[in-house]
């Protein structure tokens, strides 16, 4: 997406911290992205949400990936080369949450 990115992230350990995660994905990326093209990367702040037990994980993992999409980016989420996760090949996901691309 051209001006907005979505990541499912889940903390691995009870001391995980999330906000301290997205603070240094912001400052690390931002830095280099300057560095290399002279212009900002990200605005001040952020939304974030917090799954809770009852939300379908999986929903957003559909949202997630038909969102390129929906923007009229790419004709299917297979296709958008930022797709994808870092355990799961993106075919395995869309078959877990039984969407076909």
């Amino acid at each position: 997406m051209p001006d907005h990115f979505h990541a499912l992230v889940a903390g691995t350990s009870e001391g995980s911290n999330l906000h301290q995660f997205f603070q240094r994905f912001r400052q690390q990326s931002g830095f280099h992205h300057q560095s290399a093209t002279g212009e900002r990367l990200w605005q001040d702040g952020y939304f974030d949400r917090s799954l809770r037990k009852e939300d379908g994980t999986f929903d957003v993992v559909s949202y997630i990936l038909a969102n390129p999409v929906r923007a009229g980016l790419w004709a299917t989420a297979v296709d958008y080369q930022f797709s994808g996760s870092s355990r799961y090949s993106l075919e395995q996901i869309a078959t877990y949450v039984q969407w076909r691309p």
